[in-house]
């Protein structure tokens, strides 16, 4: 590449940006149906059960996959290799979008340490898919139970709202606006 050659401008996330963004999309969206399916089963039952385990598992994966996701982006917006062109927009427009990104980043912080509470409050199993045990790591008191389940569903319920508000606003940029928003997150060929 010469001096006068303009240096070449990324259309679409890198595959580890787009693979912790489905990766926790998808998490919100089990971990959210999960708690609510075993509701509707008998308590004590192994399928419940067994629901409740993966649920547990899928959170730690979402934990693990939320640490790594802020240092990913302070590392790959700094380097040429990974850094995407800044979208144009009202300022308005990009108060909005940082504002929604940083109250997603809250809620997800935020229901990951309320649901490592509410376990370590159970004083029951916390594991990993069996791989590792994080039981009793840290000691909270029974009493405090119902409260974190309490705000646990809370913010489980103001975390999807505003997954949807989000993913409508992709969709809104994609078919309204059409100004590529949508498609430097999706995967492989961009969609029309």
């Amino acid at each position: 590449m010469t001096a006068t050659t303009p240096a070449l401008t990324r259309q679409r996330y890198d595959n580890f940006t787009l693979a912790l963004h489905w990766i926790t999309a998808a998490s919100v969206i089990f971990l959210f149906a999960s708690a609510h399916i075993w509701e509707l089963m008998e308590r004590g039952t192994p399928l419940r059960k067994g629901l409740q385990a993966v649920h547990i598992s899928c959170g730690i994966l979402l934990a693990l996959v939320m640490v790594v996701r802020p240092l990913w982006r302070l590392f790959s917006q700094r380097s040429r290799q990974f850094s995407m062109p800044p979208l144009e927009g009202s300022t308005l427009a990009k108060g909005l979008a940082h504002g929604m990104h940083a109250a997603l980043y809250l809620f997800l912080f935020t229901q990951i340490v309320l649901g490592f509470l509410f376990r370590w409050s159970q004083h029951e199993p916390f594991q990993f898919f069996g791989l590792f045990d994080l039981t009793g790591w840290v000691e909270i008191t029974p009493t405090l139970r119902h409260t974190l389940a309490g705000w646990h569903d809370t913010v489980a319920w103001a975390l999807i709202s505003l997954a949807l508000v989000h993913a409508l606003a992709a969709l809104f940029h994609h078919y309204l606006l059409r100004d590529g928003v949508l498609r430097r997150m999706l995967p492989g060929r961009a969609f029309r």
